[in-house]
């Protein structure tokens, strides 16, 4: 087969190609050409930083005479972190904070909503989740008084100088042009590393692009590996320096320990593997596996090393048992037990029930303090199972906090911990987030969870976020955490990576999503183009618009000066000929990778086989297949050993002497009638380990080496080790490397290759047909008049290279252009959505629906078509609070519902409308990550439907397995989706739309679902 690198074809419109039309111009072969000119550098204006990385290793000691007149004092000496975010306050700058869990980054938000109140401006403070909003609410609210909160179903005091709120909110008033922004001086973004969330973790980027110039930004995290490039996007977005101030280590260091004890006399079976500088013991490590090793037997194996395979409960509570006696003598309590399943949280607490932990002074004010907080419900609601069984769990010391609890006792058990009196919290993921509730002790119930998609070990990160919790300052002088064993030990490399490992770092979930596009097509202020570009996904694309910009325009003075190639035989069809030469190229390269993904090709490609690789940096070089594997994007990949001068080993060159370290758009052009030299070093021979794919091999020849394949990689790899890259190469390797040479030397102009139709015996109609297109294309290479010229190589060259840049300066413009933007085709197949809809026009204007749609902030789509097809109007209200509650509800698996005829009538309305809004996206080109109708769960409808009808909540928890906190806070997101309804109801002029949306939205809005918050009272 013939060798030729690829390019993509594509004729360049913005500078034609310029003809020869006379002899007399003949161009001397003495002269240089343009490609020859070196270019000369320019000057370049000194680089822009963006973020500005705070040294915290120097202490500010004139922080008090820089500001003599603080807006706010504290009762403790500030850290030096602390001090220099103050300084950047009261500079008016804005600032990163990336510091360790409890290390205290509140003080910085504190000092921002003082600075706003001394100079009469708006503070905004925002979290990820409603349950944080309503802490720091009270915690502002005792400090500053002059506080409000709004959230999707309270707002508390919303002229305040101070305002608590989730991001989505703020979201909301930047596209409706909210007064609060025009005041408004601060923004902080507290625990901004939720903006790895796949699902919400694009509001933050929204917020962030479309706030105003005017305001200065707090961005408060945990410690992430990649602060300085999340600061410079920001910075670079808005336009102004982020200060990145970062903690180095923790206020309270952590010591970390395995548990291998299942009882009274194994309990001291408490063995440190990471101490509280942070090394790893191994001594330690040993020591628990000993341990374990020591009293192995069948019935302490029945279940698994990091979580859950069906274990015995009766085993689990001696753990449990047994490790809650050695932290009480050891004085280790209180203690969060991280569990990452609501069932075996639940099965723990029931498991420790009989166990006692509270004095009866601390039984007393339990029950007070829990009678104080219920005593506004109503008395059924006060003797809920839920409630009941966790007023015995509390007064025993013991708490429960997940999301099958009902948020009022999520309230008290985080109130109680908070004063000390739960002893023991078995808790989810959920609680390390937010606000400040050290414990001395931390306990893994696993280092295995589902996150959503299958079980894995904890995140670095993860690990790190809970286990922060351990350790209270002022308190402890070292924070306890411990991974229980309650089957074999953990590797100890998963250990390893999970504790000492590096954070994830903070990564772009930009998604487009048809609000987005209706609102930023309203407001008219940013276009959506824009909004896309400034994400954080395309921040390195973008920050270099402006090397792009002065490319381009060398490019086009070396272009401008290009002079034609006069010649009479290449004038007639040099043009074409090169572009034959690209179809040909283009087509055999794809043809090399389908034929090398045929199961045929793949047992030829084994250890032995001898291919011809040719690609940007081992141009027609001989190489030897050792291995192959498959990538993540199924790819097939092969490790080869090559051929290659030793003193250029990094570089290796093609005959002519060239070093090619330029793109794939930029490489020679090598004409297939032309025989090409494989590639001999020049210099001493050596030999390079390279992973090459499919796309790289020229040719698979039908030669075949003998070669010791596993000996010939670990004998490369251990001289790449530094202390071993002196030695001698292996037998093995020095073997095969003269074996390529010999092969070489010997056929110089390169080897047969195997014949994918009659070697490989493939039979495929459409491959047949391909490789019969390349034939034809190579014959029909040979009757170009061109090839006759006697400087024909000289002239193709030079055609070949004035095109390099021509296709240089193309690909530059696009890169400039939104033609670039990776989620441009997706914003284009969701504008075809929205014109077929009737949301928009031919002229992107929002139409009546796509107003109707910028008011629903869940499923836009779905609620504006039931809106105007009129199925909500022609129910009662509560089924309409039904019908509704399949959007706000997330549950996949629950008990089925027993629905009436009129709800069933509406399922099969939403499933109908479902289908056909999942068809139209499909037909725009849309990939769909799954089926429409299954974003639609209908679980709950039985339950929202006699809640509505005023059933009391004893009762309706009867009528389903789903969880009280789950059912309360689907009926809290409910409500607000009511109201959206209602506010389009208002826009489309439907009076009685609108009050049956009022109406629902009354009828659900009563006793324990809607409790205020004990953070608010």
């Amino acid at each position: 087969m013939f060798n030729l690198v690829v390019f993509q074809k594509d004729s360049v419109k913005d500078i034609p190609l310029q003809k020869s039309d006379s002899l007399e111009n003949l161009v001397k072969i003495e002269e240089k050409s343009v490609w020859d000119e070196p270019i000369s550098k320019p000057v370049r204006a000194p680089k822009e930083e963006w973020a500005v990385d705070v040294d915290i290793n120097h202490p500010v000691h004139d922080f008090y005479k820089r500001i003599p007149d603080m807006a706010y004092k504290w009762p403790f000496e500030l850290d030096v972190f602390q001090k220099q975010s103050i300084l950047r306050l009261e500079n008016h700058d804005s600032v990163f904070v990336a510091a360790h869990t409890s290390a205290g980054k509140t003080v910085v938000a504190e000092y921002a909503i003082a600075l706003s109140l001394k100079n009469m401006t708006k503070t905004v403070y925002t979290s990820p989740i409603k349950a944080l909003s309503n802490q720091k609410y009270r915690d502002f609210k005792h400090t500053f008084g002059d506080v409000g909160l709004i959230t999707g179903d309270v707002q508390i005091n919303q002229t305040a100088s101070c305002l608590i709120m989730t991001t989505e909110i703020l979201r909301s008033m930047l596209y409706n042009g909210s007064d609060v922004i025009r005041d408004l001086e601060w923004v902080i973004f507290d625990e901004v590393h939720y903006i790895n969330d796949a699902e919400r973790g694009v509001v933050w980027e929204e917020v962030l692009i479309m706030l105003p110039q005017h305001v200065n930004i707090i961005l408060l995290s945990a410690t992430v590996p990649n602060t300085l490039e999340f600061a410079a996007w920001i910075g670079r977005t808005k336009r102004k320096k982020i200060y990145v101030v970062s903690t180095t280590k923790r206020p309270v260091p952590l010591e970390h320990y395995l548990y291998t004890g299942n009882s009274g006399k194994t309990s001291n079976e408490l063995f440190m593997i990471v101490d509280k500088h942070s090394q790893f013991l191994t001594l330690g490590y040993n020591k628990a596996l000993n341990a374990k090793k020591e009293r192995a037997s069948k019935s302490s194996q029945s279940f698994g090393p990091k979580g859950p395979k069906g274990g015995n409960p009766l085993q689990d509570k001696n753990v449990w048992i047994s490790v809650i006696d050695m932290l009480k003598k050891k004085d280790k309590l209180p203690v969060v037990a991280f569990t990452f399943s609501k069932r075996k949280i639940d099965e723990n607490a029931r498991n420790l029930s009989s166990m006692d932990l509270t004095t009866q002074k601390e039984k007393s004010e339990i029950h007070i303090f829990l009678h104080n907080a219920i005593k506004k419900l109503k008395a059924p609601d006060q003797q809920l199972p839920q409630v009941v069984q966790m007023e015995g769990y509390l007064k025993n010391g013991i708490g429960v906090h997940h999301s099958g609890i009902l948020p009022i006792l999520k309230e008290v058990v985080e109130m109680l911990f908070g004063k000390g009196l739960v002893k023991i919290l078995f808790a989810t993921e959920t609680f390390a987030m937010g606000v400040n509730m050290p414990a001395r002790t931390v306990v893994f119930d696993s280092i295995r969870k589902h996150d959503g998609t299958n079980f894995r070990d904890l995140l670095p990160g993860e690990y790190i976020q809970m286990a922060g919790r351990a350790g209270r300052r002022g308190l402890d002088t070292t924070g306890t955490v411990i991974v229980l064993c309650k089957g074999d030990v953990p590797e100890m490399s998963e250990l390893h990576k999970m504790m000492l490992g590096k954070p994830t770092k903070l990564e772009s979930q930009f998604r487009l999503t048809y609000s987005m596009i209706l609102n930023l097509l309203r407001v008219e202020q940013l276009r959506v183009e824009d909004m896309m570009k400034r994400s954080f996904s395309e921040f390195h694309q973008q920050k270099d618009l402006g090397k792009y910009k002065e490319k381009m325009e060398k490019l086009h003075t070396r272009i401008s000066q290009i002079e034609n190639i006069v010649c009479f035989l290449c004038s007639v069809d040099l043009e074409k000929y090169y572009e034959t030469c690209r179809d040909y190229g283009s087509l055999k390269k794809h043809l090399q990778e389908v034929v090398l993904s045929h199961p045929a090709a793949i047992k030829c490609m084994t250890a032995g086989r001898v291919v011809i690789i040719d690609n940007n940096t081992h141009k027609y070089v001989l190489g030897v297949v050792l291995n192959s594997s498959v990538g993540r994007n199924k790819e097939r990949n092969f490790t080869c050993l090559v051929i290659c001068d030793k003193n250029k080993s990094d570089s290796v060159q093609d005959k002519s002497g060239s070093e090619n370290k330029k793109s794939e758009q930029s490489e020679d052009l090598v004409m297939p009638v032309r025989k090409r030299q494989l590639y001999l070093p020049e210099g001493v021979p050596w030999h390079e380990l390279v992973q090459v794919k499919s796309g790289d091999i020229s040719t698979v020849t039908t030669k075949v080496v003998k070669v010791e394949a596993d000996k010939v990689i670990d004998n490369v790899k251990k001289r790449q080790i530094p202390r071993f890259k002196d030695d001698p190469p292996s037998q093995s390797v020095s073997v095969t490397t003269q074996e390529l040479l010999r092969i070489t030397e010997s056929n110089p102009d390169g080897l047969d290759g195997l014949d994918p139709l009659k070697d490989l015996h493939l039979r495929d109609i459409e491959l047949v047909e391909q490789f019969r297109s390349l034939k034809m294309i190579e014959d029909g290479l040979s009757k170009y008049q061109c090839i006759n010229c006697p400087r024909f190589d000289e002239h193709f060259r030079e055609h070949s290279r004035n095109m390099k840049l021509r296709d240089e300066y193309k690909h530059l413009k696009f890169l400039l252009s939104d033609e670039s933007l990776t989620l441009l085709p997706e914003y284009q197949q969701r504008v075809q959505v929205l014109k077929a809809l009737n949301y928009i026009d031919d002229n992107n204007t929002v139409q009546l629906k796509g107003r109707v749609a910028c008011e629903i902030s869940n499923h836009e789509l779905m609620i504006t078509e039931l809106v105007f097809e009129n199925v909500l109007t022609e129910l009662h209200p509560t089924e309409i609070a039904a019908l509704l509650s399949c959007v706000v509800f997330e549950q996949k698996k629950c008990s089925e519902p027993n629905l009436i005829d009129t709800l069933q009538e509406g399922k099969n309305r939403i499933l109908e409308i479902a289908g056909r809004i999942s068809d139209l996206q499909r037909q725009c080109g849309m990939e769909l990550a799954g089926d429409y109708e299954e974003e639609f769960k209908f679980g709950l409808m039985e339950v929202v439907f006699e809640w509505a009808r005023g059933m009391p909540f004893a009762d309706i928890t009867n009528l389903t397995d789903v969880q009280e906190g789950i059912i309360v806070r689907c009926i809290q997101r409910l409500h607000e989706t009511l109201r959206d309804v209602r506010n389009a109801a208002r826009i489309i002029g439907d009076p009685i739309l609108y009050q049956k949306m009022e109406e629902a939205s009354h009828m659900i809005k009563r006793d324990i679902v809607f409790a205020a918050s004990l953070y608010t009272q």
